[in-house]
């Protein structure tokens, strides 16, 4: 049975601004999302950020002399940002949020319920069925 994460998500939406959470896996699937957002349109976005977050981990070697590694990503719209945080193996978490969002308390409070969570929020890769396709 999958656990119930929706309490991590409620909890990054009370920072003022903030509008929809959802938890994605690195293969894009929605692990849980918000209570505010349509499950197809978080299922839509959770197959993006798992893109994005592959771009990013991708171009890590153009920051700190070929050294970096992805933590965080931070995407800005006319009508707000969106953050996307790493958070355990192979699980991420995005918010998005206004334009007048507090940025600094977002990011904290995104990094203590990722802290928090740890292994909870780590999502395993899926495993092969053995079916041949």
């Amino acid at each position: 049975m999958k656990p119930d994460l929706s309490w991590v998500l409620n909890d990054v939406l009370t920072v003022r601004g903030a509008r929809h959470a959802i938890l994605v896996s690195s293969d894009g699937l929605l692990l849980e999302r918000s209570s505010d957002i349509p499950r197809d349109e978080a299922e839509t976005n959770a197959a993006a950020m798992s893109s994005m977050q592959s771009l990013s981990r991708a171009v890590s070697g153009f920051v700190a002399g070929g050294k970096g590694v992805w933590k965080q990503t931070l995407m800005e719209y006319d009508g707000g940002w969106i953050f996307l945080k790493a958070a355990g193996s192979g699980a991420y978490l995005a918010v998005s949020t206004a334009l007048d969002v507090d940025m600094e308390l977002m990011a904290l409070r995104m990094h203590q319920v990722v802290t928090a969570l740890g292994k909870a929020l780590s999502a395993q890769p899926r495993q092969s069925t053995g079916a041949e396709a």
